[in-house]
């Protein structure tokens, strides 16, 4: 009977928040949105003209300016005279530059860039790098050698790594920098669902509470029984929405992704999922080939959000026991911001700590954080496309599960009493005095 009772409460929560047109909407647009948020960025530096920077340059060397070349975003131009104020009223002008004459000799040369306005990074990255081959190529031609642009052409080495597993039993391709993304981009997803989704149960209790409809409901069901039909009604609805995103994406790897591919570079994929490096048409790109062949695999793709998907049940359930707990010890949600510490810190600890993990995924602060119940949900899961061993993950998983588990005896101890309190906030002392009731 109890067990029917849990259903309705599950059910009741769960049919409530999948029903919302927002629920529909942001399920079905997320991830289009991701994806126009990633291209949007590319599409406008590509379609959108830079501006313009005219730079008046004052060249104490009388050798530099000539070898400056103009681009899209920067035009030179020489002064005519070596006063920069003089230079800076000049109609046109957005910006000097001064060249010491010394800057052959120099190890360290300080350049002067006086600008009328904010400049941006490109417009000074690229006068760096300009200057930078002028002063190398002059000062090598000093040396007098005969040929010496060839010869350094001639040594410069080409060198590029491609990464492989071979601890998988046979060959396989990997991206760590893919790796990285994907790990970086799973954590903040988990992280989004632990704080949107858990900070939903509290203030369902809450409204329920203020409202007195637990007075009346828990007449008929256990405190501790409509806490876990809530938890576990809210958990339903996140995880809906993750298969969702899952088979989307999945989706768009399997088929979305080949058709907006050249064939050439389809068949550079194909040649390193394959294990055929030598097939590949341009090797200086194979980060990127690799980064394209993990994410155009539907298997590989199923199998990272069916593990998110796992962590997120268990880092909610355990989580949402903490919100829970106290949506029920206060009235209001000003009185909660304060008691929801003990849950955000650890989430937001979480997020950091993933992202060490994700640069560093077998490093000791990786392997121990992503073990302990309140880090591992977020460290884990930045881990997990690294290929991390299965161990690992099954460990972590066993003791998230033991953690969730105290955690709702835990809270489930506070939610019975705090229920039936009204008027007055109570402190961490009347928090662990309720525990003891028995």
């Amino acid at each position: 009977m109890s067990q029917s009772k849990i259903g309705i409460v599950i059910e009741r929560e769960y049919m409530e928040r999948v029903k919302k047109k927002s629920f529909i909407i942001t399920t079905i647009l997320m991830p289009i949105l991701m994806l126009v948020l990633m291209g949007l960025p590319a599409l406008i530096m590509t379609n959108i003209d830079a501006s313009i920077t005219n730079v008046t340059v004052i060249d104490n060397t009388n050798v530099i300016l000539p070898e400056l070349k103009d681009s899209k975003s920067i035009k030179f131009r020489p002064a005519t005279d070596a006063s920069v104020d003089s230079a800076l009223t000049r109609e046109g002008t957005d910006a000097v530059l001064v060249i010491p004459s010394g800057i052959f000799d120099s190890k360290r040369t300080n350049l002067k860039f006086y600008s009328n306005g904010p400049s941006s990074v490109g417009t000074e990255s690229d006068i760096i790098n300009q200057i930078s081959d002028i002063v190398e190529a002059k000062r090598l031609k000093a040396y007098n050698i005969d040929n010496l642009n060839e010869i350094l052409e001639s040594v410069q080495p080409d060198i590029v790594l491609t990464t492989v597993r071979a601890d998988k039993g046979s060959e396989e391709s990997s991206s760590t920098a893919f790796s990285y993304a994907v790990g970086v981009g799973m954590t903040f997803v988990l992280y989004m669902f632990l704080l949107i989704y858990g900070q939903m149960v509290m203030t369902s209790i809450i409204e329920e509470k203020g409202n007195r409809v637990l007075e009346v409901v828990v007449s008929s069901i256990k405190p501790a029984q409509l806490m876990m039909g809530k938890i576990i009604g809210v958990a339903l609805v996140a995880v809906t929405q993750m298969i969702i995103w899952g088979v989307l994406l999945a989706a768009m790897s399997a088929y979305l992704l080949p058709a907006l591919l050249p064939a050439d570079a389809m068949a550079d994929v194909a040649a390193v999922q394959a294990g055929n490096f030598d097939q590949i048409s341009d090797p200086s790109n194979i980060e990127m080939i690799q980064a394209v062949g993990m994410l155009g695999d539907a298997g590989h793709i199923i199998s990272l959000v069916a593990l998110m998907t796992v962590f997120l049940v268990f880092g909610f359930l355990l989580y949402s026991s903490i919100f829970a707990a106290v949506g029920s010890a206060v009235d209001n949600i000003q009185d909660a911001s304060q008691l929801t510490s003990f849950a955000v810190f650890p989430i937001i600890f979480g997020l950091i700590f993933a992202l060490t993990a994700a640069a560093d995924p077998m490093g000791s602060i990786a392997f121990w954080l992503s073990l302990f119940p309140l880090t591992s949900p977020m460290v884990m899961v930045a881990r997990i496309p690294f290929g991390i061993p299965t161990w690992e993950i099954i460990l972590s998983l066993v003791l998230l599960a033991a953690g969730f588990i105290f955690m709702v005896w835990f809270a489930g101890k506070i939610y019975r009493v705090g229920i039936f309190m009204y008027g007055k906030k109570p402190s961490i002392k009347e928090l662990i005095r309720w525990v003891s009731y028995k």
